[in-house]
Parts: C-alpha cells; sequence; structure tokens
C-alpha cells in the first residue's frame, strides 16, 4: 500500500475526528495500520468497511460497519475505545483498556462473499487474507497481522494467518 496515501487519509480522519469532538488512538503506527485495512476494504468493495471486521461486500449489508461504524459511540460510552480502538476517549488509557464486546450481527459474516481485488484475474472471486487472534478471536482483515491486537493488547506473534476463498458454489 502506498504510505503517501495512508499518511493522507489518517490526516484526513484525524481532521474529521476533531471536527466531530473525537479523539483517535494515540499510537500513531496503530491508527496507520487502521486506516491502512479500511483502504484495502475500499479499493476492494468500494467503500471503507472497518478492517476489523469481515465486510460481505454488499454495502447494504455492511452500512453498520463502514468506518466509522454505527457502534463508534456506544462502545466509546461503555469501553472508552470503540471495537477496532481507532476511536478512544479523551481519558482512554491503554494498559487500562478492556475487551470490546462485539456489537455486530455474526451472521451477517456467515454470508460474506469476498469479491475480488483490483487486478485479480477476471471471473475470479479472490481470495481474502485475514489474521485472527488466538487469544481473543479478533479478526484482522488485511495482509499483515497488527503489531498488537486491539481488543486484547496481545503481540502480532499471538495471531494466525489464515486465507478465505469465495466462489459460487
Amino acid at each position: 500500500m502506498d504510505r503517501e496515501r495512508v499518511r493522507e487519509e489518517v490526516e484526513r480522519v484525524r481532521r474529521v475526528a476533531a471536527q466531530g469532538g473525537y479523539r483517535l488512538h494515540p499510537d500513531p503506527a496503530f491508527v496507520e495500520e487502521l486506516v491502512e485495512g479500511y483502504l484495502v476494504n475500499r479499493d476492494r468493495y468500494g467503500y471503507d468497511s472497518c478492517p476489523c471486521r469481515l465486510a460481505t461486500g454488499d454495502p447494504e449489508k455492511d452500512r453498520a460497519i463502514v468506518c466509522p461504524c454505527v457502534f463508534r459511540d456506544d462502545d466509546l460510552a461503555d469501553y472508552g475505545a470503540c471495537y477496532c480502538g481507532l476511536y478512544v476517549t479523551e481519558d482512554y488509557e491503554e494498559e487500562d483498556r478492556q475487551v470490546v464486546v462485539e456489537r455486530w450481527d455474526p451472521d451477517a459474516v456467515a454470508q460474506a462473499e469476498v469479491k475480488p481485488s483490483p487486478g485479480e484475474k477476471a471471473g475470479s472471486f479472490g481470495t481474502l487474507t485475514a489474521h485472527v487472534c488466538s487469544v481473543c478471536g479478533y479478526i484482522a482483515a488485511k495482509e499483515n497481522a497488527p503489531r498488537k491486537c486491539p481488543v486484547c493488547g496481545v503481540g502480532a506473534d499471538r495471531f494466525t494467518r489464515i486465507s478465505l476463498a469465495a466462489g459460487k458454489g
């Protein structure tokens, strides 16, 4: 991914968040990883689906998980951070972070159909590379595992890489 594109998007997200009275996670590298994840989703699906959830590829079904997701404010109120950790409260402390309970309907994930990424062969339904945290089950739908799990805080070494193939059966 083009680093300049990621940095520009981080700055845009930071401005929009500040205008709305929101605060981003204090670790700039962590914010860049999350933004890169939704940029991958933007390229794949045409919209900024949350990088911490598996999108279905159907904008109508995924409306609730377009970043910032509809659960952000409830998560901030209940946990001090949103599910992926991009948005945090003013008094957020990384060492006190709680596990944020998933609010999105898990049935939508079971119906997911992965669309091919730009550049994939015509007629291909593509593959989705993801990483699953072996501690809490968090799924990072991106090429590389996060440096740190945004849910439970363990390092990248606790993630398992998975590939999900999609197709019509």
